[in-house]
């Protein structure tokens, strides 16, 4: 077998997630991949759409550069209003001197905009729309009057569409072109279940036995090549087939070309935060707990399912 070229890479998306001031500009991509949990795991608590609490974000707060972001962490242009007991900061909008809300962080104030808008009868219509009609969704917020901008609505849709933003309400990866891109031996174009979730995955690359050695969610995996069988991978990896099968939650069967296969014991839960997977086509219980490095027993056990449920596309599948 031929030895494959060896790197080391090292993908950290939500880093900086704390950082209340910038010594430089932030860029819509650095944005949006600063708070694409945040926004995730607001739309898991509230209904309210990945898609359209970024775009908001990013349009009030100018990719974070605007003063409200950067001096009061008020990302969405939120005033005061009289029910406000918190801290304010004094700006100038439609009038000179508004007074708009401070937050003591970046999180508090995406928090803090879901509860705006699920605590205001004025924004009750909204939560009777689709969650994937992020255009229904931005014409609402318009007709409601969360902001005096004629334009607000195709702004919003602009910002989602240029930047594929409703791929997040989909449960799917936004992939930017300069982005490290998984290596191509993992990614089978007919196969959605050998897709690593970018959410979920830091690399750690190293050799073992001729394979390229990674990183998913505290456990070690490889990608598996033609003729590989659970027999021969045992040889090769010094690990027991019974064990290998048992990481897998493969009791029968054999292995394919391009699947993922557990050298150690995968986790009980996700453990960087991410909540939850929309099922899409193809998925399988099996390919969902492989993708997140999730043992198969617990991700039923965290869903309340048999393992004769069948799944249906859209699906909230808990992950943690």
């Amino acid at each position: 077998m031929k030895q494959k070229t060896l790197h080391i890479v090292a993908i950290s998306f939500f880093a900086l997630l704390q950082f209340n001031s910038y010594a430089q500009k932030t860029t819509r991509k650095e944005y949006i991949q600063r708070y694409t949990n945040i926004v995730l795991e607001q739309q898991d608590i509230y209904g309210i759409p990945a898609s359209i609490k970024m775009a908001q974000a990013i349009f009030e707060s100018g990719n974070g550069n605007s003063r409200l972001a950067t001096q009061a962490n008020n990302h969405f242009g939120i005033k005061c209003k009289k029910n406000w007991i918190g801290e304010s900061i004094s700006h100038d909008d439609d009038a000179i001197g508004e007074c708009f809300r401070k937050y003591n962080s970046d999180e508090e104030s995406f928090k803090d905009h879901s509860k705006f808008l699920d605590d205001s009868p004025r924004y009750e219509s909204l939560f009777a729309l689709d969650p994937m009609d992020y255009k229904a969704w931005a014409h609402g917020l318009k007709a409601a009057g969360y902001a005096t901008n004629p334009k607000y609505a195709s702004i919003i849709i602009t910002i989602i569409e240029d930047n594929e933003l409703y791929l997040l309400d989909q449960g799917k990866d936004i992939v930017f072109k300069e982005e490290v891109e998984l290596p191509k031996e993992i990614v089978d174009s007919s196969a959605s279940s050998n897709k690593i979730d970018l959410d979920n995955y830091t690399i750690s690359i190293t050799g073992h036995s001729g394979y390229t050695l990674y990183s998913n969610n505290g456990s070690e995996f490889i990608v598996t090549e033609k003729g590989d069988s659970f027999a021969s991978l045992s040889n090769k990896l010094n690990v027991s087939e019974k064990r290998l099968r048992k990481f897998n939650d493969m009791p029968s069967g054999e292995v394919t070309p391009n699947s993922i296969i557990y050298i150690k014991s995968k986790a009980k839960r996700v453990n960087n935060g991410k909540l939850m997977h929309y099922v899409k086509e193809g998925d399988t219980m099996h390919s969902i707990s492989q993708t997140y490095g999730i043992k198969l027993k617990n991700l039923y056990n965290l869903n309340r399912l048999h393992t004769t449920s069948k799944l249906a596309i859209g699906q909230q599948i808990r992950l943690m």
